[in-house]
């Protein structure tokens, strides 16, 4: 009798799971399904866990604040039932903590930056996941060409999926053009003008305020991507080669360039100023044009938080392409995304992959676009229009004009660290008067020096 008593208890014991959600993909809260009352879980039940994905993040917009982080990805997570836990690095130590990982074993899932760190670093040294198979011809046709280009190594694998974009551009002080007369030069509609004009301009501002008006600063590295656009756009001169594998700032097209520059009264070669102190410096309205310039800076002009688009004085500041022959600029851009790194886990990847797809290419881009204050890198995500993603900005959305003019991404050349400084230690000894196409031909060299 004990024996039946017990095998009874048992039989009752296992129907009282079956019936308590041994289904793993039900809801204890929803009462089972039956032949007679079939029943479903909510439409908006959470789905079941899908796991955890780690993710490091560089402070690219608000995609470094823990807070907007977090709302995305718990919706992400409410949406597919996989968590992510993220980690918020820091441009100073962020590169040796990832390292560190690396060397550990313990590097995180997803990582999001650039491709001068995700292509050409860890991308090349055989870390991160080839992310090919996630691109079709729609998606291709979608992706802005440039971000596309740069997030693709040399062999083929695409190691970042872009996600956003800027341009970096120049600004000029539209009060002090319009007192010059010096603004019929400028083409306002499209923020762009031509080479000759751009040399009027300066030398009608020079010939009325009697100072220089803008400044090929050198002091070192900070913002030097001006510097290096200002140069190349003149007349036309490259960087690097397209194939990224050796440095072409000795192009004579550029020795013209810095030849006109050192010639004009109206620019002055400053070893003491870097970006931050050119900026600075124009926003007190001392120099009338900047070369180092971008969308923060339009909307907060020196973080001074006194006026987007205004001079500590109140004049305006219009942002501006390049000065280039055509009138068309190649801008130096930024582009950012994520890289999935390959830890020998295919669920995690798969996860990942499932992430960059959520907020990469569905129609909740446009909230993981705006949490990075940047421009969407494509211009639809499965049907979604992005073109008018910052329609209820208007600063943002007139910016958007210079999208087109991305130019090549040479960030992912090769010894590029060592590049930089060679760049403007070049532009240091032309301000000293030194012959400009020997010096561009020893600096250039040095840099592939370095770079082999």
């Amino acid at each position: 009798m004990k024996k039946l008593l017990a095998l009874l208890l048992a039989m009752t014991m296992v129907m009282a799971l079956v019936a308590c959600g041994g289904n793993s993909g039900q809801s204890n809260d929803t009462p089972p399904a039956t032949q007679d009352q079939p029943q479903e879980p909510p439409a908006d039940a959470a789905p079941a866990d899908g796991g955890e994905i780690t993710l490091w993040t560089y402070p690219i917009g608000d995609w470094g604040k823990e807070e907007k982080v977090k709302a995305i990805t718990d919706a992400f997570t409410a949406d597919t039932g996989i968590s992510v836990k993220v980690e918020y690095l820091a441009y100073a130590d962020g590169d040796d903590k990832v390292n560190s990982a690396i060397t550990a074993n313990a590097a995180p899932d997803l990582i999001m930056e650039g491709p001068e760190r995700l292509v050409t670093n860890w991308g090349d040294k055989g870390y991160l996941v080839d992310l090919s198979d996630m691109f079709d011809d729609g998606d291709k046709s979608e992706i802005n060409a440039a971000a596309m280009t740069a997030c693709t190594h040399a062999n083929g694998a695409v190691y970042e999926y872009p996600l956003v974009v800027t341009a970096h551009c120049m600004a000029i002080n539209l009060n002090a053009f319009k007192e010059a007369g010096a603004d019929q030069y400028l083409d306002l509609e499209n923020h762009t003008w031509t080479t000759e004009n751009f040399i009027k301009a300066v030398d009608a501002l020079y010939a009325h305020f009697n100072a220089p008006v803008g400044a090929v600063y050198c002091k070192g590295q900070g913002g030097d991507q001006g510097t290096r656009a200002l140069v190349n756009n003149l007349y036309g001169g490259t960087f690097a080669t397209a194939a990224h594998d050796k440095y072409t700032w000795d192009d004579p097209k550029n020795i013209q360039a810095l030849e006109q520059l050192k010639g004009m009264p109206g620019i002055a070669f400053d070893a003491s100023l870097e970006g931050g102190d050119e900026i600075k410096v124009f926003y007190q309205g001392i120099l009338k044009m900047a070369f180092c310039w971008n969308i923060a800076q339009q909307l907060n002009p020196n973080q001074a938080d006194t006026g987007a688009g205004l001079t500590a004085s109140g004049e305006e500041i219009v942002f501006m392409g390049f000065p280039s022959e055509s009138g068309k600029p190649a801008l130096q851009g930024g582009i950012w995304g994520f890289g999935i790194f390959d830890n020998k886990d295919q669920t995690k990847i798969d996860n990942a992959k499932t992430f960059i797809k959520w907020m990469c290419d569905s129609e909740h881009t446009v909230d993981a676009v705006k949490t990075a204050n940047y421009f969407a890198a494509r211009s639809a995500a499965e049907g979604t229009d992005l073109s008018d993603i910052w329609a209820d900005n208007e600063i943002m959305n007139e910016y958007q004009v210079l999208m087109p003019y991305l130019g090549d991404y040479y960030q992912v050349t090769k010894g590029w660290a060592g590049a930089r400084t060679e760049w403007w230690t070049m532009l240091q000894k032309v301000g000293e008067g030194a012959d400009i196409a020997s010096t561009v031909a020893t600096y250039a060299g040095n840099a592939n020096a370095n770079a082999g």
